[in-house]
């Protein structure tokens, strides 16, 4: 099956530049280290999608970018991997959002995400879905939606009890720690299948978690349909109503760590398109973050 005659999947959320700097040693706060500072297309959505086009999907963009030249590059880049970009939300008095990370030896030492464009765009972003050309309430899109946290609290609420999505099997991701909390709407969605790491899972829950499996378990104990957890180079869990699996990622020498949740994620959609059962999809979702954290695949 050729990009072209591949099911499409949604992803909704930021598509932006990503300035990574990046260091070979451990760092602490206020370090000032030499290392290499990168440029490349990011974001939650955008990651998600680049993977899927490399494993010959052709995923959908539902974003908003920016009318200036950052914008114009970033979206000349995404048609080139194979996304489609028509439905793209572009503004003329909003800039192309960014997104800023150091990290070290020992991890994601800081980061911030300038989505404030996509969160001002509004019901921009989803009016194709809403109104058509990709679905309507009355004839609601029925495939897979990638979604992620970084739109604003009350968008993702109007989204979990919105008709235009009653038919859509949801993949959430928060995005961030720190908008773990905005996914509430979707811990008991009967559509919804979670992907978070094993820090976010215990913010959604309300409770710190000892590994994946036991983060995975609890929130289906507190509603949720089907949850994939991370932890890191520590065993990874799904948890599902039907089973639960565990499984450790492959050990490789972690050259970057930004977006490997956002891999591990479409890896695991393309590998359930592809027909995979659970505990493969969920070893080629591992294996995909891995050779992303090992730097072997483009960024």
């Amino acid at each position: 099956m050729n990009a072209a005659e591949s099911p499409s999947v949604l992803c909704i959320g930021s598509v932006l530049w990503d300035v990574i700097g990046h260091t070979t040693g451990h760092m602490r706060q206020g370090a000032d280290v030499p290392g290499r500072i990168t440029r490349r297309p990011g974001g939650v959505a955008l990651n998600i999608a680049m993977t899927l086009a490399r494993f010959g999907l052709r995923p959908v963009l539902l974003s908003a970018v920016g009318r200036d030249a950052e914008g114009d590059e970033l979206i000349s880049i995404c048609t080139r991997l194979g996304m489609v970009t028509d439905h793209i939300h572009r503004s003329g008095h909003l800039p192309t959002d960014r997104y800023m990370a150091i990290e070290g030896a020992n991890g994601l030492v800081a980061a911030i995400a300038d989505a404030r464009s996509l969160e001002a765009a509004g019901d921009h972003v989803l009016h194709p879905l809403i109104h058509g050309p990709l679905g309507r309430p009355d004839a609601p899109f029925e495939g897979i939606v990638a979604l992620d946290g970084n739109l604003t609290q009350a968008r993702l609420e109007d989204i979990a009890r919105s008709p235009a999505f009653a038919a859509a099997d949801l993949r959430v991701a928060p995005a961030s720690p720190g908008k773990a909390e905005r996914l509430r709407p979707f811990l008991t969605h009967a559509r919804a299948t979670l992907y978070l790491n094993r820090e976010e899972a215990g913010i959604l829950a309300g409770r710190e978690f000892v590994h994946a499996q036991e983060a995975a378990q609890g929130l289906l104990e507190r509603g949720a349909r089907r949850v994939l957890v991370t932890d890191g180079p520590r065993p990874a869990a799904l948890a599902a109503a039907e089973h639960v699996l565990s499984l450790p990622p492959p050990k490789v020498r972690a050259s970057r760590v930004t977006g490997a949740g956002d891999t591990f994620m479409a890896a695991h959609i393309a590998a359930e398109l592809a027909g995979a059962d659970p505990e493969t999809a969920l070893s080629r979702a591992l294996r995909a973050a891995a050779t992303h954290v090992s730097g072997e695949t483009p960024p």
